[in-house]
């Protein structure tokens, strides 16, 4: 027999109570997935320097430390003028915040939301970098010539005898003006030029030659300053001045390689050719027009008997003999006897010319 509808009705109330007690019944691991319990969080902090000041335009990054896929994960946002930042509509539990600014190492701090907290982390205080830089220096032409320039006066044969004026850099960068009239003075004022001098003078004081010096101390003090000026004008005016002028290089290029007559002939042609400062190979007008003046310019301090042109021109002739038999001495036997030699670095190397 079905019941009637006002006995129906007198029993919601039972219904309703029901209900309720079911719903208190329910673990709470279900009840925290309700909808409700679900609402969104913020994060929010300052990012400041070892001094404490804030770090403007930093990049704070969120990440999940479960990588949980999903809108909250990966975001990025920049710090404000006062270094703050805030990072809204973030789903609750763990995380990480990665902090990188131009200047500073990485800092990186983690923690745990929770649903509708407004989460202030700690203030992050970002580190100085302290990150190894390579530098790669390139010296420049001049400054190569100049250490080439302070090995090549550390030449000497059997250590002792200045032997400044030969290259063992075949492609050694060219001196400057300023360079060259250095390494004539050097030369000059160097202890064995006064010696050989000296020995010069002596032999020429016992074989009487220059007999208008005369004898004795007076003459022997004439033919040291007349030796010696030959030395220096001849050094600055081949070494120094026309290789200024004429943008030639007064320096012997050792070559090393090849026969012995291809060296030989070498040798005797750099008494009349030379390298130019562009690298290229021209005639010797520096030590040959060097060799002319410099004869010229010693009729000012030499007997009269001895400043005949003819003179001249025969000891200028003598003079270029003379270099070629030094430039074969250099070739095949002074570099045996100078210790020290410098090492070719062929990544120091620059483009020719000055």
């Amino acid at each position: 027999m079905s019941r009637s509808l006002p006995s129906l009705l007198g029993s919601l109330p039972l219904v309703y109570l029901s209900l309720v007690l079911l719903f208190c019944a329910f673990p709470a691991s279900v009840r925290a997935q309700l909808p409700d319990q679900q609402s969104p969080a913020n994060i929010a902090g300052t990012v400041v320097d070892p001094k404490g000041t804030p770090v403007v335009g930093a990049q704070v990054k969120l990440t999940r430390q479960d990588q949980s896929p999903g809108p909250s994960s990966g975001r990025e946002i920049l710090t404000g003028d006062d270094g703050q930042f805030s990072i809204p509509a973030i789903a609750p539990g763990p995380f990480q915040l990665t902090v990188t600014a131009a200047g500073f190492a990485t800092e990186t701090t983690s923690g745990t939301v929770h649903a509708g907290e407004s989460l202030v982390v700690p203030q992050i205080t970002l580190r100085l970098a302290t990150e190894v830089t390579e530098v790669q220096v390139v010296l420049s032409p001049i400054e190569i010539a100049e250490e080439q320039m302070k090995e090549q006066e550390k030449q000497r044969v059997l250590g002792i005898i200045p032997n400044f004026y030969v290259s063992y850099i075949p492609d050694a960068v060219p001196l400057t003006s300023k360079q060259k009239f250095r390494l004539a003075f050097r030369t000059s004022v160097d202890p064995v030029t006064f010696a050989v001098t000296a020995a010069v003078a002596g032999v020429e004081q016992a074989t009487d030659e220059f007999n208008g010096f005369g004898q004795g101390a007076q003459g022997y003090a004439k033919r040291y300053g007349a030796a010696y000026a030959d030395t220096v004008i001849s050094t600055f005016i081949g070494g120094a001045i026309l290789p200024s002028l004429l943008k030639q290089d007064p320096r012997y290029f050792y070559k090393g390689t090849g026969t012995k007559r291809q060296r030989a002939l070498y040798a005797m042609a750099n008494a009349v050719i030379c390298k130019g400062d562009n690298g290229h190979w021209q005639p010797n007008y520096s030590g040959i027009l060097g060799g002319f003046a410099s004869g010229a310019i010693s009729t000012l301090y030499y007997p009269p008997e001895h400043n005949e042109a003819d003179l001249i021109v025969e000891n200028t002739l003598i003079g270029i003999g003379a270099t070629a038999a030094v430039n074969l001495l250099q070739e095949f036997v002074l570099r045996k006897l100078t210790p020290n030699l410098p090492k070719h670095n062929p990544s120091a190397q620059a483009p020719a010319g000055n």
